[in-house]
Order: structure tokens, then C-alpha cells, then sequence
């Protein structure tokens, strides 16, 4: 093996497998996440000159199945507008721009930004850029900006979806501590529809990347509006970054939340500034979402060499009615499956304070799958990254809480935040089913059949090399369960 083939081998060691990571630099919030002639399209903010946030661009990859990805040419560069922020990208399947002549096409809505000063606000608007060859490359509107605002300097984010009952595009954007909702004919003429954000949800940070769309109910077949809104780190909070949503009512101008209580749509760190894809086909009918795994409190610091950031494992989002009130549920989409292959199946398999029970492991990403029947006071799932760099994953039955503990699990010097444990409390006491997609920098835990789920970073010498199941103060039986690994048929 040549030293360019070393070098290279080297490198891919220590890049994510599984989850969507850029060659090198920085990578931030997914944009314009789009399905069209058989490739889903995966833009990113990007800065391709450091591998610390900087003047965005966005990034672009594709994708056959949502796993493996290729990167590609840049898409947008900064101009004359300001820098390229966050946005979203719709086919305009029926030629409302007047772009398209001839086929359908694709148009990015995007934020260009322009710093501010002492003396002048930053500036925030909305622009187009429009492509005819499946988004190779971009053509900027001649005629940006097409939406601004006179006195809002937080004023970004634009996710774009057409709304079938008024035939109209619809914009939610970011504006400040609200979401303000725009309509179009034909995505360069907008109309302000109404503002959302007053006496609902969380508000310790600045609002961002919001996405509205319909979300079925599992068994009912009923249909719910779901607003996704981000919200940035305000410095002192224990979470730094994360995720909220609304469940409600959309007419084509105004939504109308059923709560005004905080849901957290993921309960770890490293889950952040999601969104769904737009134009999935009917006949696949799912509503897609990808996150940025990361947390401003300590993105620019994570320890990657070259390169820094990664997103999340493309989620399948549904709404589910628990105790009467409507839950997003969100499961890895998949065809993550046909990376794995089970090594070793779990069959009523008891757990009590004086037997554990090991699993050798040692592959570059796993699938842990257990089904938990609990009647101990406390149980772990111990992740043997090495043996001093560990991840625990352990639920705490009389207090009713999960604890994702990473302050052992490698490299934490670089925040103090970091090392601190992760909490979900949980209604449940005996029955819990866990499932971990464990790589090498991550883990994603999917808790009750996607009831909830926790987003974590790790840094760590090594990827698994054993998975311990412990208990104290009363056993727990693993009813059902099985790990995988890697699919020998795979090779990314």
C-alpha cells in the first residue's frame, strides 16, 4: 500500500461512517433538504477555508439511500448580498418562478447576511438561486433580495413548502424570539401572513430554523401541523443549543398551537438546527429530518483533526397520542438496516447485581437493540470504548430517569459543559426498550420505540470495543434484543 493510500486509510479511521461529515472544515446547519430524480440532496453551512465557523457557504452532497454520501462542488458562494446563511430548497414542479420553461428545476430560498457594526445593525433578507442540472450548478436571482425587513436584524432561516389548499408557497422564517410566516404565488413576491412565538415554548435563546409541515398519527391515520423551532445557545444554560416543537393547526396563514408548554424534540447535547426534506415522493409518503450533531457551547472546539462537525442519522418523524397529547416520535430511517448484520442475538437474558453480562464488540459502528423487562432499582448499559474511555447509558428506576454519562468517555477537556450528565426523566418504570447507533464520535439513542431520544457526541480512542449490561438493587431481563454490526457487504 502506497503512503497516499496509508494516509488516506488513516484518515477515514477517524471520519464518521454513518453520518454525514464534510472532507475538511467546518460544517454546520443542514440546508436545503431536498428529494429529486432519484437523489436526495443534502446542503450544509459550510466554511471551506477553517475548520472553525466563518463565512458561510453552502456545502452540497447527495445521496442514493440517506447513508452514504458523496461530496460535491460547492453550490453557493457569498456575493455582493452578504454571506450564505440558512434556507431551503423546493421544485417548482409546475413552472410558478417561470426559471423552468422547458422541466421542473430546483430553487434554494436562502439568508444572505451582512455583519453588523457599533454603528449599523447586522442585515438579514431573503434571496433566490435556481438550478437546472439536479443542482450541480446555481444561477443567483438577478433581482435579490426578494423579502426583507426595515427594522428586524434577526430575520433568517427561510424554510419554503407549497400548501395545497391555498396553492400558495408558504415561508416560515426566523425572526427574532417568533416565527413569522410569508405566502407567494411564485416564490419572488411575498406577503406577510402572521407572526407565532408569544407566551409558547421555550425562549432563553434567539429563535431559529424553523420548518411547518403535516405529520400523521401512528394507528389513527389523522393528520397534525408540527412547527420545528431551534434555539441558540444563550451562554448559561445547562443544554446550551437544542430543538423544540409545537403541535397544532395550520389555514395557509395563521398556526395555532394545541400547547403552549416547552416539548423537547431531542433530550441530549449534539442535536441541533434540524430539518425535513421537501419533495419526498407520495408513494414513499415519510417525512425525513437530519440534524446537526453538535452544540454551540463547544463546536468550535470539538476535538477532529482537518475537519469538525457531523449531522445526525436522517430520522423518519410521526406523531403519536400518549395520554392525550401528541408526541413526535422520530426512528433512524431504514435503510440503515442494510448496514448491519446481527452478531449475536438477546433472548430473555437475565441481569442481576451479582452477573452481568458482556458483549465483545470492537467493530466501527453497532446497533444495540434491547427489549427491557426492569425489576432492579438501577441498570447500565456500560460503552467500553476502551478500557478507560467509557459512555454510560443508565436508568435510574426509582427516580424514573435515563443518564446518558459521558464524562468518562474520552476527550472532554474542551468544555465544562461536555462532561456533565444528560437527563431525561421518564414516566416509566418496568418495561424499557433501548436501541444505540454507536460510532466512533456518536451516539443516538432511540428510547420506546422512538418516544424519545437522545443525541450525544463522544471522543474516544476507539469505537466499542465491549458492551456491559449491569444492574443493581434487582435484576432486569433483556426479553429481546440483538447486536450488529458492520454488514459484510458493506464497505463505507
Amino acid at each position: 500500500m502506497g503512503e497516499n493510500q496509508l494516509i488516506k486509510q488513516e484518515l477515514l479511521q477517524y471520519r464518521p461512517s454513518l453520518h454525514f461529515a464534510t472532507k475538511k472544515n467546518w460544517l454546520n446547519d443542514p440546508n436545503g433538504l431536498v428529494y429529486f430524480k432519484g437523489e436526495y440532496h443534502l446542503f450544509f453551512q459550510h466554511n471551506p477555508n477553517d475548520n472553525i465557523w466563518g463565512p458561510m457557504h453552502w456545502g452540497h452532497a447527495v445521496s442514493k439511500d440517506l447513508i452514504t454520501w458523496e461530496e460535491l462542488e460547492i453550490a453557493l458562494y457569498p456575493d455582493e448580498n452578504g454571506t450564505i446563511f440558512s434556507g431551503s430548497i423546493v421544485v417548482d414542479w409546475n413552472n410558478t418562478t417561470g426559471f423552468f420553461p422547458d422541466e421542473p428545476g430546483l430553487v434554494a430560498i436562502f439568508t444572505h447576511h451582512q455583519d453588523g457594526s457599533a454603528e449599523i445593525a447586522q442585515k438579514q433578507t431573503q434571496s433566490l438561486a435556481y438550478s437546472k442540472d439536479d443542482g450541480r450548478t446555481w444561477v443567483k436571482y438577478e433581482g435579490n433580495p426578494v423579502l426583507s425587513h426595515a427594522t428586524k436584524s434577526d430575520f433568517r432561516d427561510p424554510k419554503v413548502f407549497h400548501h395545497i389548499e391555498t396553492g400558495k408557497w408558504i415561508m416560515s422564517l426566523a425572526t427574532g424570539q417568533s416565527i413569522s410566516f410569508y405566502s407567494s404565488s411564485n416564490l419572488i413576491d411575498w406577503e406577510f401572513e402572521s407572526e407565532f412565538g408569544d407566551n409558547c415554548g421555550s425562549h432563553d435563546g434567539v429563535w431559529e430554523c424553523p420548518d411547518l409541515f403535516k405529520l400523521k398519527v401512528e394507528d389513527t391515520g389523522e393528520e397534525k401541523w408540527v412547527l420545528i423551532v431551534s434555539i441558540g445557545d444563550n451562554g448559561i444554560s445547562t443544554m446550551g443549543s437544542r430543538t423544540q416543537y409545537f403541535v397544532g393547526t395550520f389555514n395557509g396563514s395563521v398556526f395555532t398551537p394545541e400547547h403552549e408548554d416547552i416539548r423537547w424534540l431531542d433530550h441530549g447535547r449534539d442535536n441541533y438546527a434540524g430539518v425535513s426534506f421537501s419533495d419526498i415522493p407520495e408513494e414513499d409518503g415519510r417525512r425525513i429530518y437530519l440534524g446537526w450533531m453538535s452544540n454551540w457551547r463547544y463546536a468550535n472546539v470539538v476535538p477532529t483533526d482537518g475537519w469538525r462537525n457531523q449531522m445526525t442519522i436522517p430520522r423518519e418523524l410521526y406523531l403519536r397520542n400518549i395520554e392525550g397529547s401528541y408526541k413526535v416520535i422520530q426512528y433512524p430511517v431504514e435503510e440503515l438496516t442494510s448496514y448491519f448484520e446481527i452478531s449475536e442475538a438477546i433472548k430473555d437474558c437475565e441481569v442481576n447485581p451479582s452477573n452481568s453480562k458482556k458483549f465483545e464488540v470492537n467493530e466501527r459502528y453497532v446497533d444495540l437493540f434491547l427489549d427491557i423487562n426492569n425489576e432492579a432499582d438501577r441498570f447500565g448499559v456500560a460503552l467500553n470504548h476502551t478500557s478507560t474511555h467509557i459512555t454510560t447509558i443508565e436508568y435510574d428506576a426509582i427516580n424514573q430517569v435515563i443518564l446518558l454519562k459521558r464524562r468518562n468517555s474520552g476527550n472532554v477537556e474542551f468544555s465544562e459543559m461536555f462532561s456533565t450528565d444528560q437527563e431525561l426523566e421518564m414516566s416509566e418504570r418496568n418495561h424499557i426498550q433501548l436501541r444505540v447507533i454507536i460510532e466512533k464520535y456518536s451516539i443516538e439513542i432511540f428510547i420506546n420505540d422512538g418516544t424519545y431520544a437522545i443525541t450525544s457526541l463522544v471522543y474516544p480512542d476507539e469505537t466499542c470495543e465491549s458492551i456491559i449490561l449491569y444492574s443493581q438493587g434487582g435484576r432486569m431481563i433483556v426479553e429481546d434484543g440483538y447486536v450488529a454490526i458492520p454488514a459484510k457487504n458493506v464497505t463505507g
